[in-house]
């Protein structure tokens, strides 16, 4: 990844995945369910790629979702 990618937004994707919710993830980063979607919003269209697969049902992560999860894993720790 060759891209500037804001930490803020790396935290908010990890805390989402790892909660599972939208809310969760603002309740738990201090930032409304909307704040927290604009931030996923601004990840995906920075790396151009889907990171979530939207629709019903529990959270799960696109391929490119899954790269980036452990990329931010390794850099946030």
């Amino acid at each position: 990844m060759h891209q500037h990618i804001p930490l803020d937004c790396l935290r908010t994707f990890v805390t989402l995945v790892n909660t599972g919710s939208f809310t969760k993830t603002g309740e738990e980063i201090g930032r409304t369910q909307a704040a927290v979607s604009l931030q996923i919003k601004r990840l995906e269209a920075l790396l151009n790629a889907p990171l979530i697969v939207r629709g019903s049902g529990p959270l799960s992560l696109t391929d490119q979702g899954e790269t980036l999860l452990s990329y931010a894993r390794e850099l946030l720790a």
